[in-house]
């Protein structure tokens, strides 16, 4: 027995000195220790895992080359050689965090993201129809966000400075022109587009990126939704008129095709909401659109969509020249948008996106000076009464080519290149008080080029770097706008941006055409932010810097009409922002707070000298508060715009110094408005009804707030009156149907 037990111990003495010891320490790429990670000798059942001081430490009786492997969760796995033989091992290991989606830095200076893969969403689709001073208008619900002015006269989104035609919207990377309806005197038309079509926006305030050009100041892009999650059918019945569609699903999931018809009549909108124009032609629109999508093998899409309108209204408005006469103006519109797109995988990490548009657009707008009983008169001294009769049709045809290859590189690096062929034709036929007539056409073939990168080196730092090179006929040039972002996440998962870059854009049509020799204009980025996100809240602080340089200057023709002379305008802004969103605190509450101080001036268009434009205020708020009440089936939703009064001018041309000068100047009240609007959904909680049904009523203004946008002006300048909206309110009621598929659902889930 004694001699076993001595050859036992022998045995276990000579296994124990076979076994080589392996030690050290995993640390990241900072030098800090990391816990938990699996260290293992491949093909061998040997291995331990590291402790929360990142030390490991095991033994084995391998002997020979062994691939030794560490691994963790976040970080890259880490595969090493060792020589075992007798002698213990010690391997400090540094690993490297892996960059992923969800705990990588958001490069997002001076943007607002709002998607389904992102969960700092600022505004969804159903964001913007409950906000209840958009009505439902994508633009509109933008205009609640900071970087934005609130310009109740004319349509557009009008940021940090710049005009509404400084902003462009795209729809799958391609341009929408006319994305809002015509313009009309005093008015605000609203957007086109249902906000539903779209399951992402990026809202850019600037420093957008380098695969979107021709815009000074920002861009609105769109994506359209992919497939719906069913077959289901729509129809909407409200105080403005009625409207229905489709939306087909095939049994296999893989395609789905869709058509919709909307008929808009304003005559009960306007009874109930009277109007301070007098409309002789109530506007009336025929809307109709279609769509198909399909979803290819290797996961790609193809999506179409397509779009027709028809519209037209006519009103009178008093004669700012007379106290007795009327000028009475009227307008038809016909528009149409095609929109297709293929985005497909071709493996190995290379994606393409190409697209193709087209667009066209006829404005037929007549204009008389009439009587008291409405009668045309022609009156030629003075002559300028004569000139308020003329008949303009416009006729556009728009077209863009576009291609995006993309590779995907190791982690979320990106490496992304392109080209975009635009082409515009515009022709406009006057028609004078006398019969004489008259067409002007403007022609451009825009080409670009442009690439850009997404860098991650770590989760916490991150750049964004490209550029752009356009030529267009009109300018007959080349432009290089570089764009370049970066950001930083700190430990508590706040991130600071920074992004710069250099935007250029074109002269504006009705400037156009013209004999002088003109360049792009340009307009240089530079904005810091700061944001954190973290349980349901958003916070966002933005400073930002625009330099202006080669802005158009404009001048009277020999015909009496305003063109572009040269690029001698300039300007600046600069400005803070801040943004608030909080779904957390408040039970089923969701609120935002925006605020925006701009300093800006410009010399550009007509301007005398440098000036702040009228179309910009100083300071603008906006607070938005939404609560559903689950019991009484009902959500509430409150807003309140904010703005301090914006100047306003009028510019008298100086026959002897040749050019204008500013005869009187102002500034408008403060801007109040608030909103309210109520949904109620019957259908909430019911057992598989056969139809989900929700009822709307909105309110706009609803104090009756005095709102004054801008003055107009007589011709001599010795007199102006107050550019005010339609109504004091408008209200509207409505009901919204859907078949085969529960939107209600949507009234309750986490946007709310």
């Amino acid at each position: 027995m004694k001699q076993g037990l001595v050859l036992l111990f022998l045995i276990l003495g000579l296994v124990s000195n076979a076994q080589v010891k392996i030690a050290g320490k995993i640390t990241d790429n900072k030098g800090k220790p990391v816990a938990g990670v699996s260290i293992t000798l491949k093909d061998s059942y040997d291995g331990t895992t590291s402790d929360s001081l990142g030390f490991y430490s095991f033994a084995t009786s391998e002997k020979g080359r062994f691939i030794l492997e560490a691994s963790v969760i976040g970080f890259r796995p880490v595969a090493l050689e060792v020589d075992l033989a007798s002698a213990p091992i010690t391997l400090n290991i540094a690993m490297k965090e892996l960059v992923t989606e969800l705990k990588a830095v958001v490069i997002s200076a001076g943007s607002f993201v709002a998607s389904d893969k992102n969960k700092g969403a600022v505004l969804s689709a159903l964001d913007i129809v409950t906000t209840p001073s958009a009505n439902g208008d994508v633009t509109s619900a933008f205009n609640t966000l900071p970087g934005t002015q609130q310009v109740g006269e004319s349509e557009g989104l009008f940021v940090r400075g710049g005009s509404a035609t400084e902003s462009k919207i795209y729809m799958d990377g391609n341009l929408v022109n006319n994305f809002f309806y015509s313009s009309t005197p005093g008015i605000a038309t609203r957007g086109r587009f249902n906000p539903f079509l779209f399951k992402g926006t990026i809202f850019s305030s600037g420093g957008y990126s380098a695969l979107y050009g021709q815009a000074l100041s920002s861009a609105l892009i769109l994506e359209s939704k992919d497939l719906p999650e069913r077959t289901q059918a729509d129809l909407a019945i409200s105080v403005i008129g009625v409207g229905g569609g489709i939306q087909h699903l095939s049994k296999d999931k893989r395609s789905s095709w869709g058509v919709s018809y909307n008929y808009a009549n304003l005559w009960l909108g306007f009874a109930i909401n009277k109007q301070k124009q007098d409309f002789y032609q109530i506007p009336v629109y025929h809307e109709g659109d279609a769509n198909f999508r399909i979803r290819t093998k290797r996961g790609g899409f193809i999506k179409y969509y397509g779009y027709i309108s028809a519209n037209k209204t006519g009103f009178r408005s008093p004669d700012i020249d007379s106290a007795v006469l009327k000028n009475a103006f009227a307008i038809e519109n016909f528009n149409t948008y095609q929109n297709i797109n293929w985005r497909e995988n071709f493996g190995m990490g290379w994606k393409l996106t190409t697209g193709f548009s087209f667009s066209t657009n006829k404005d037929d707008i007549n204009n008389e000076l009439q009587d008291a009983d409405n009668q045309r008169q022609v009156i030629t001294s003075p002559s300028f009464f004569a000139f308020k009769n003329f008949k303009l049709s416009n006729k556009a045809q728009y077209a863009q080519v576009r291609f995006v290859l993309e590779k995907k590189l190791n982690g979320l690096n990106v490496i992304r290149f392109g080209s975009d062929y635009f082409y515009s034709r515009e022709q406009s036929t006057y028609t004078l008080y006398n019969g004489s007539r008259f067409t002007e056409s403007v022609t451009d073939n825009l080409k670009s080029v442009f690439a850009e990168a997404d860098i991650y080196i770590t989760n916490n730092l991150a750049a964004k770097a490209g550029g752009r090179v356009e030529h267009s006929q009109i300018v007959d040039k080349w432009n290089v706008a570089p764009r370049l972002s970066l950001a930083y996440k700190f430990p508590d998962n706040s991130q600071a941006s920074f992004a710069y870059g250099l935007f250029y854009q074109n002269p504006e049509r009705k400037y156009l055409p013209t004999v002088a020799a003109l360049d792009y204009s340009r307009a240089a980025h530079y904005i810091l932010q700061y944001q954190k996100l973290a349980n349901d809240r958003i916070f966002r602080v933005e400073a930002f810097y625009k330099k202006y340089t080669d802005l158009y200057k404009t001048n009277l023709s020999a015909t009496g009409r305003e063109v572009a002379v040269n690029n001698n305008g300039f300007g600046d802004a600069k400005g803070l922002e801040l943004f608030f969103r909080d779904k957390k605190t408040f039970k089923r509450v969701d609120f935002w707070i925006s605020y925006s101080y701009l300093d800006t001036k410009r010399d550009f268009l007509n301007y005398p000298k440098a000036i702040t434009p009228s179309f910009a205020a100083n300071h603008t708020a906006a607070l938005v508060v939404k609560k559903f009440v689950l019991p009484w089936k009902t959500g509430f939703n409150l807003s309140y715009n904010f703005a301090t009064g914006r100047p306003y001018y009028h510019f008298a041309y100086d026959n002897a110094l040749g050019k204008y000068i500013i005869g009187d100047a102002g500034r408008t009240i403060n801007y109040n408005s608030m909103s309210f609007s109520v949904n109620y959904l019957p259908n909430l909680g019911k057992t598989n009804p056969k139809a989900f049904i929700v009822w709307v009523l909105g309110v706009n203004n609803v104090l009756g707030q005095k709102q004054v946008f801008n003055y107009n002006y007589n011709n001599d300048g010795s007199r102006k009156e107050a550019v005010t909206p339609p109504s004091k309110r408008f209200m509207f009621i409505g009901c919204f149907i859907s078949f085969g598929i529960d939107r209600t659902q949507d009234a309750i889930n986490n946007n709310l």
